[in-house]
């Protein structure tokens, strides 16, 4: 039983734990244009084989996909997820080539295409070539979504895939309306999109675009951000708000006691860091010499009553371009500071300023409202307060905020079209079991 595709499709990936949400991004997806429909792997994990067998009551005339992963017992789950409605049914390139075997038997037997998953597989050619010998219907190159918060890319290895095996691949990972066009070229005959659909605030309209990107195979401009180059990440952190991103980092990262000195701004920069003493300022005022555009003074007086930062100070940074200021310690002229607009978070308000004695540090690892701060980190703040990324996670969490962010757009979305926020999430199902 062969698959043929006269044309590339698109399967749009349902990764939602609550079922009514799936569907109604199911019938977004298909008035959009979306062929194939995915029940993903969370969707499944939280709603079982009933996922399959809704979206195949509600969209008949739609090729329905059950990502289980499957990793053992090949031939059982593939034959529960086929009597559930399942036209394709994944497992995990990982698994054994018995459990590949028995699993195509099983689709072979209930009238369903078997896919193997590439993901976290070394030699994905190699698997790739063992999956078409092994009676694979097609294979799917994919870049799990850890991975893709990371800035991983699968083109160069769908190309040598494809050019590998004689049956279809499918492609999945961070996929847009932008991305879409360059899979297709380098050889996707399924291709794959979660997030830039699900996510986005109107998934029709997502849909349309991408299935026009891939009919026509060219770039359509998204709002989406998923790869960065460092000046990018500027633009990245700029979107989003020091919530989304203390949410992406799992509830860290957030300066404590921290206040913005004026309302309604917001900094993103690269931290020149400075370790000084309490009044001493001379050590913050020749770090701005150090610093430029882009870049936010990061100094911590261990939360010194006596300030090290005042309107001179400010305008000097105003001349040559400093995103901001952020201290653990005292300012003080906050009505000079505010007038000219130079964005300040500050532990403590003051007018009495210290002496300048020239103890300190420039550039070193400081701790700053609780937070250990590099020279180099990142630096999103807002009228919320004050969040450092290390920059050696930088493209991952600025990959998470976004997501976050997007996430939120879409619940906001729903609660304007009627519905309540405990609804939409379904609290009640999710309470942890007591007892």
């Amino acid at each position: 039983m062969s698959l043929d595709l006269d044309h590339p499709v698109l399967q749009v990936a349902l990764d939602e734990v609550n079922l009514h949400r799936a569907l109604g991004y199911a019938k977004e997806a298909v008035e959009g244009g979306a062929e194939w429909l995915e029940a993903g792997t969370p969707l499944i994990k939280s709603e079982g084989m009933e996922a399959v067998r809704r979206l195949k009551k509600e969209f008949p005339d739609r090729f329905i996909i059950a990502d289980l992963k499957t990793m053992d017992t090949g031939a059982f789950e593939t034959e529960m997820a086929a009597k559930a409605g399942a036209d394709a049914i994944g497992v995990l390139g990982a698994a054994d080539n018995g459990t590949i075997e028995e699993a195509v038997k099983a689709a072979r037997k209930y009238g369903a295409k078997l896919y193997v998953d590439l993901i976290s597989v070394p030699d994905k050619v190699q698997r790739a070539k063992d999956a078409a010998r092994l009676g694979a219907d097609y294979v799917c190159m994919h870049v799990g979504i850890d991975e893709q918060m990371k800035g991983g890319n699968p083109v160069e290895i769908l190309k040598e895939v494809a050019r590998a095996v004689d049956i279809p691949v499918a492609v999945a990972g961070g996929l847009n309306s932008e991305t879409v066009a360059e899979v297709v070229k380098a050889g996707a005959s399924i291709v794959i999109v979660g997030g830039a659909i699900i996510k986005a605030e109107r998934p029709t309209e997502e849909a349309r675009k991408i299935v026009a990107a891939i009919r026509d195979k060219k770039v359509v401009p998204t709002e989406l951000f998923k790869k960065y180059k460092q000046e990018e990440l500027y633009a990245a952190f700029g979107r989003v708000s020091t919530s989304n991103v203390s949410d992406a980092m799992h509830r860290k990262g957030a300066m404590f006691g921290l206040r913005p000195v004026q309302q309604d701004v917001k900094i993103v920069g690269r931290a020149v860091t400075v370790e000084a003493m309490n009044g001493d300022w001379a050590k913050p005022v020749e770090a701005i010499d150090k610093a430029g555009p882009g870049d936010v003074l990061v100094i911590t007086t261990q939360g010194g009553h006596t300030a090290v930062w005042g309107e001179l100070a400010s305008e000097t940074c105003k001349v040559r371009g400093v995103e901001g200021l952020v201290i653990d310690g005292a300012v003080r002229d906050v009505d000079h500071i505010r007038m000219i607009q130079f964005p300040v978070w500050a532990r403590h308000i003051v007018p009495n300023a210290g002496e300048p004695k020239g103890f300190g540090e420039i550039g070193g690892e400081i701790v700053c409202g609780g937070q250990v701060v590099r020279n180099g980190d990142w630096i999103v703040a807002d009228d919320m307060g004050v969040v450092v990324v290390p920059q050696d996670q930088a493209v991952e969490l600025a990959n998470r905020a976004l997501d976050v962010y997007e996430h939120e757009n879409r619940l906001r979305e729903e609660i304007r079209r009627g519905s309540s926020l405990s609804k939409v999430l379904k609290l009640k199902k999710w309470e942890k079991v007591v007892g």
